[in-house]
């Protein structure tokens, strides 16, 4: 595990940033028959074919660690060269968090305070439409609508974990096959 990156506009490469300060590494997609299932599933689930994504993230959130809010998609042309503009995100929970370390989306809209684990959340948590890390639980999100615009409503952050540890793989899709 490293230092968690964000992706440089200009090169392509991960640089650390504050915005982001868990820590992580990639597993290689089809590595072994765990990874290759896993991604199975992703593909069948997401109609998404295998290919068409980057290798699996394993994070790691410790107290006080967090990803400020951010879109998976790319503004900039030097990373949508390798499989063009990443499509959609899975987001699979490795670990409970016993407090904090939501997934908030701020520019969701609807009744988000009708939730009933409302009171559970942090305050970070409840600037936007959240989801509590769950051990075995995944969500899915669409950086792109249907008629292939960006979804300014998909900008989404991980809230700093206040107790406990988080564990979480991201798998990123693309519009078209990716090569790492």
């Amino acid at each position: 595990m490293a230092r968690s990156s964000v992706i440089d506009n200009n090169t392509g490469g991960g640089k650390e940033s504050r915005v982001r300060t868990s820590s992580g590494m990639f597993l290689k997609r089809g590595q072994d028959k765990i990874v290759r299932d896993i991604e199975k599933r992703i593909a069948e689930f997401t109609f998404i074919p295998i290919e068409h994504g980057e290798e699996l993230q394993v994070l790691h959130y410790e107290v006080g660690q967090k990803y400020e809010p951010h879109f998976d998609y790319f503004i900039d042309e030097f990373n949508t060269k390798n499989g063009g503009q990443r499509m959609a995100t899975m987001l699979m929970y490795l670990s409970d968090v016993e407090e904090g370390g939501e997934t908030v989306f701020p520019n969701a809209k609807g009744n988000i305070s009708a939730v009933p684990w409302w009171n559970e959340l942090s305050e970070c948590g409840k600037g936007g439409l959240a989801v509590k890390p769950k051990m075995g639980d995944a969500i899915l999100f669409w950086s792109m609508r249907p008629d292939a615009t960006l979804d300014p409503s998909s900008l989404h952050g991980a809230c700093p974990v206040i107790s406990g540890n988080k564990w979480a793989a991201p798998k990123w899709m693309h519009v078209r096959e990716y090569r790492s």
